[in-house]
């Protein structure tokens, strides 16, 4: 499977890894970007420079929240995590993301 840069991915699907990823549990930013490549088994190469402006988008539509922690290197970093609005938008993205798929599948079956 050839990898993606982050140019190649969509903003919308970038956020919706983002809130699936936050899902899982509140996270820091370098963190979110190396678990997408984790569970994409590489496919997906997410740059930081991609990341931070999706976390700030998704801050501004409240469906993320921040506090500053300290990473598993002792470093401060602000981790982020699902608001309940944001968990409700998640299954909304997720619905619409697989309506797509399946829709392009059929385009993609026709001979």
């Amino acid at each position: 499977m050839p990898r993606n840069s982050s140019a190649d991915i969509l903003q919308g699907t970038l956020d919706l890894l983002v809130l699936k990823t936050l899902a899982l549990r509140p996270m820091h930013g370098w963190g979110i970007a190396q678990r997408i490549q984790e569970l994409s088994r590489n496919a997906l190469d997410v740059g930081q420079g991609s990341v931070y402006p999706a976390l700030l988008r998704l801050e501004d539509r409240g469906l993320i929240s921040s506090e500053w922690g300290v990473t598993e290197n002792n470093r401060r970093a602000r981790y982020y995590s699902l608001t309940p609005l944001g968990r409700e938008q998640l299954e909304v993205e997720v619905a619409g993301w697989r309506s797509y798929a399946r829709a392009v599948e059929l385009i993609l079956r026709t001979t």
